[in-house]
């Protein structure tokens, strides 16, 4: 898959396809609305994938919205609907199946990138956690899946926050850059209204030596993504 992507501002990295690899082995269904979907990476693969999703890309910035119309565009892919505003300002007009995500979660005591459409996409204080879970909650069906990735860091409030809304962890996944190193990233599977126990998966590690590992060779394989530089 072809995927035009700006030449300067925020390209998708290797955290979106280890998100796509982790919701897709739930065999996705139903509707679906990708939060922050920046060049459409992560709802176009899903679609490409399961074809019957039907997939709506949502993102707050007008530049992002152009290129992932025309990244679906180019690679004939159906997207159900496409919305550039501000996830906590958005109104639907139906309840989400599932919601997925690849929010900006660098902390506040990080660096602020002096590129807007960098921090918008890269910080936390642009879509603050607490009132992100608040919006994905009222925006799913009952019963509705989250899926995301975060800092691994943040657990602790993450989990806080998620569980205030109603948000219960049915899955959970941690991603290591190498063996010996901490966790670095971690892909959850949040359930509205659910009380089932956590499960927690066997870790992800990115390394093999200075390699990547087989794991992570399979799913860079199976996204079969290119970047274009996109020229507006």
């Amino acid at each position: 898959m072809n995927l035009f992507q700006p030449e300067q501002g925020y390209r998708y990295n290797s955290d979106t396809l280890l998100l796509y690899d982790f919701i897709a082995s739930f065999t996705p269904k139903g509707e679906l609305l990708d939060v922050g979907c920046g060049c459409g990476i992560l709802g176009l693969l899903l679609k490409r994938d399961f074809p019957a999703l039907h997939v709506n890309l949502l993102d707050i910035q007008a530049q992002n919205c152009e290129i992932s119309k025309a990244n679906a565009h180019a690679n004939n892919i159906e997207i159900a609907s496409f919305t550039c505003k501000d996830f906590l300002e958005a109104k639907f007009e139906h309840k989400f199946d599932m919601i997925v995500s690849n929010p900006p979660f660098y902390h506040k005591g990080g660096v602020k990138s002096e590129n807007d459409a960098l921090y918008l996409s890269r910080h936390s204080s642009a879509l603050p956690f607490t009132a992100f879970a608040s919006k994905v909650t009222k925006s799913l069906s009952n019963r509705g899946y989250f899926f995301f990735c975060y800092d691994a860091k943040q657990l602790d409030s993450l989990m806080a926050a998620l569980l205030a809304n109603g948000l219960n962890v049915e899955d959970l996944r941690f991603v290591y850059p190498k063996e010996e190193r901490e966790a670095s990233l971690v892909l959850i599977r949040a359930r509205k209204n659910s009380k089932t126990l956590c499960k927690i998966h066997p870790p992800l590690f990115i390394y093999n030596g200075e390699t990547f590992s087989p794991q992570v060779q399979t799913i860079f394989e199976r996204s079969q993504t290119k970047s274009v530089t996109w020229k507006a």
